[in-house]
């Protein structure tokens, strides 16, 4: 026999089991039509002799100065990176004055300049001074007119001594005649050092004399006062 509360449970109506509260339904979306829409990069060996071909008429246009300008020596922001150097937008007005070149006048010979950084200590200045000089000892600057030599252009003798070959190479990108070390590596790393070449160390050590210096003058006034009373009571015990 079946029992009545088994009864009362088949009575009972199905829940209804369609999904509840304010719920997106869901769209399945299978027709986007992506293979028209899908990015190759077939194109990537063309592009890179196109990108070749560019670097090429551009070395051609601009010869015979260098296809880069020269850039200055700056350090990377934060704590995390400033151990590091690399090459800056361009030299400050502070350094091109320093080198004794005018501001109007670096831009033509391949020199950049930025005029919103600010030299804040000696050794960001004395480096890119030292570069900037290097740079104009090494520059051979064509006069604008055959024959007619200004100030600072090179000599008849440099000019075809270029034109001939015999003079120094033509640099072809100015980074890689001036280079910048970015400061690390195994060049700017510290060697090992044996304990024989340590410097000697202080006598019962640092941190004693440290604490003994704190010490001595946290108890200045205590050390006076106490003094004093001494004395005044010897003086006392005399009378």
């Amino acid at each position: 026999m079946v029992s009545p509360d088994l009864v009362n449970m088949i009575a009972e109506p199905v829940e209804d089991l369609t999904i509840k509260h304010n719920q997106q339904i869901q769209h399945n979306h299978f027709r986007k039509d992506w293979q028209r829409r899908v990015r190759t990069h077939f194109d990537q060996p063309g592009r890179k002799q196109r990108r070749r071909n560019a670097r090429v008429t551009k070395a051609a246009a601009v010869a015979p100065r260098p296809v880069d300008k020269l850039r200055p020596i700056v350090r990377c922001p934060t704590i995390k990176y400033n151990r590091r150097v690399r090459a800056g937008r361009g030299f400050t007005l502070a350094e091109l004055k320093e080198a004794g070149i005018p501001r109007k006048l670096a831009p033509t010979i391949g020199i950049s300049v930025d005029t919103r950084r600010q030299n804040l200590s000696v050794e960001s200045l004395t480096p890119n001074v030292a570069r900037l000089k290097a740079y104009r000892a090494r520059l051979i600057l064509f006069p604008r007119r055959v024959g007619q030599h200004k100030n600072g252009d090179a000599s008849a003798e440099e000019v075809k001594a270029h034109h001939a070959g015999t003079g120094p190479a033509r640099v072809h990108r100015t980074g890689a005649a001036l280079p910048i070390s970015s400061g690390l590596g195994r060049d700017t790393a510290y060697a090992e050092v044996k304990k024989s070449e340590l410097p000697t160390g202080e006598e019962g050590g640092a941190y004693r004399r440290l604490r003994t210096a704190r010490s001595d003058a946290r108890l200045v006034g205590v050390r006076e006062k106490r003094a004093k009373a001494k004395a005044d009571e010897s003086a006392a015990a005399k009378k």
